[in-house]
């Protein structure tokens, strides 16, 4: 069997072809500018620090509801026997900060 085809029917085919590769470089030029690659790399960095965030907004929850947890009772009252040394480290650390901030002015 030979695929004879008519001159208009070659004709067609190439006029075809050609609108395919104008719209295959069409959007390799698209793809490949520069505006294109920038907008690419923004979203995707974008869409990373969200994800890191998100992670890092679940730890730093985690952690805080463990903490809420070691200090607060089930029925929401303080746990004394917790606090108390909490509260005085803290105290602590703040008067040594305050401390070393008058030293420095000092000199």
């Amino acid at each position: 069997m030979s695929d004879a085809r008519t001159p208009a029917q070659i004709e067609a085919d190439i006029v075809r072809r050609r609108e395919q590769l104008a719209v295959t470089l069409d959007e390799i030029g698209v793809r490949m500018h520069p505006k294109t690659i920038m907008g690419d790399a923004k979203a995707k960095v974008a869409s990373t620090v969200d994800e890191t965030a998100g992670r890092a907004y679940v730890a730093v929850n985690r952690v805080v509801a463990d903490v809420k947890a070691g200090l607060v009772t089930e029925d929401g009252g303080p746990r004394l026997e917790r606090v108390i040394p909490v509260a005085l480290l803290a105290v602590g650390v703040v008067g040594l900060i305050v401390l070393s901030g008058r030293g420095k002015r000092r000199k």
